[in-house]
């Protein structure tokens, strides 16, 4: 049974009530202090200190203050008077149970209100965190496509000052040939012109010797025709013969049928050619030119400029479809943009093209597994990733970055590294 405390003293004034509790040994670790606005309780084992008030009380705004073994209370009166006692008198103990258990279905509703208001205040908090971090991603979001954007109208201004540089090239070559072949007339004009003149002298010469006979005179004449007309050209034919394509490995190796397949392939593919295509209508011949087209890509590459890149590689494909590096350079691009699913597409679609498998286009499928692999490692798919480099390591075995990096891959997939 615990000890009840009855020995403490109290003061008012209108507005306030003070008690004071000795408690020995009392501390705020150990000690349960309960109050609410008719009902006042502390429990600090053995002891029980239990007051049931007159009137009732701001227990919100109450303090118990402890130390030195006391505990000093101020509570602060709901309405300001003069109380006759602290407690209610003649309560029996039916009465006090059903002050206790209103106090407590008080307090429960009270710290449900409290849990309920701080719920709502984390969900206010929750929301307008979203709102903000919404906001900043769409900010985020518009800077990358003002970027993006600002990007390709520099590109297209690049490729307009290289158009009009081309255009003033090709004009002021055109201008030098017409040049030249003005030149070339005024010289055979005036090769004509001496000609003409030579044949008037000898003309005006056979006049004065016709003196000499008919005969002498058609002689005269017949030399002057041979003289003036030049003799043709004798007939003749040109003999070509071709070197035979040898191979250097040895016949029981060889892949010849395989290269001949291959090079048949990359024949038809350079011969194979779209030009249905509105926007070639700007263009320049040798920019309607899928290796043309290629090589600016690569240039563009080099400078980072890889938006710009995969647009040229796209026209290239456009115009030719059947040229795997074209996939092949495009992928590289996409790898260094994030677009990791492009990347294995295109990576794909140049394996495709790059059969059969011969030695001419073994670092091209090298290159294919490897960025396919990588993109692979990049969306975390380990295990397709590993497959790719074994891949590119049986075209290549000595390739000591590959070598590293699929030993790298094993490790993730074994547990052994961490996550890059």
């Amino acid at each position: 049974m615990p000890l009840q405390v009855s020995d403490y003293s109290w003061q008012q004034t209108k507005t306030a009530v003070f008690i004071s509790v000795p408690l020995r040994g009392v501390c705020v670790r150990d000690a349960d202090v309960f109050c609410t606005e008719n009902y006042l309780k502390v429990n600090f084992p053995p002891f029980l200190f239990e007051l049931f008030l007159y009137a009732p009380i701001e227990d919100e705004s109450s303090k118990a203050k402890i130390g030195n073994n006391t505990i000093i209370f101020t509570l602060h009166k709901k309405e300001a008077a003069m109380w006759d006692t602290l407690s209610v008198s003649g309560a029996d103990k039916e009465m006090m149970q059903r002050i206790r258990e209103k106090s407590i279905l008080q307090a429960q509703e009270r710290a449900k209100e409290v849990t309920e208001a701080k719920a709502a205040a984390r969900r206010e908090d929750q929301k307008y965190t979203l709102s903000v971090m919404m906001k900043i991603e769409e900010e985020e979001r518009k800077k990358i496509e003002d970027m993006k954007e600002n990007e390709r109208i520099r590109a297209t201004k690049e490729l307009e000052v290289w158009k009009e540089r081309q255009r003033k090239a090709e004009e002021q070559k055109r201008f030098q040939r017409e040049e030249k072949s003005h030149q070339q007339e005024k010289q055979i004009e005036e090769e004509r012109k001496k000609l003409k003149h030579k044949s008037l002298t000898r003309n005006s010469a056979s006049r004065n010797l016709a003196t000499k006979g008919r005969n002498s005179e058609n002689i005269f004449f017949e030399k002057l025709k041979e003289d003036s007309i030049p003799a043709p050209r004798s007939v003749g034919s040109i003999q070509i013969s071709f070197t035979p394509r040898a191979f250097p490995t040895a016949l029981r190796e060889s892949q010849v049928a395989e290269e001949e397949e291959w090079l048949h392939k990359q024949a038809e593919a350079q011969r194979a050619m779209n030009t249905d295509i509105p926007e070639l209508c700007d263009l320049k011949e040798e920019e309607k030119n899928p290796e043309w087209l290629k090589e600016k890509g690569n240039t563009l590459f080099a400078t980072g400029n890889y938006l710009a890149a995969i647009n040229a590689y796209n026209l290239a494909i456009r115009l030719n479809n059947k040229i795997p590096l074209l996939y092949l350079n495009r992928a590289a691009c996409h790898l260094k943009l994030k677009n990791l699913h492009k990347a294995i597409e295109d990576s794909s679609k140049a394996l495709e093209l790059l059969t059969p498998p011969v030695a001419v286009n073994a670092n091209a499928r090298m290159k294919a597994h490897v960025r396919r692999g990588t993109a692979f490692c990049q969306l975390e798919l380990y295990v397709e990733g590993l497959q790719d480099y074994e891949a590119a390591l049986k075209i290549d075995p000595s390739n000591t970055i590959v070598q590293n990096d699929a030993e790298k891959i094993r490790n993730i997939i074994q547990g052994t590294e961490l996550k890059c």
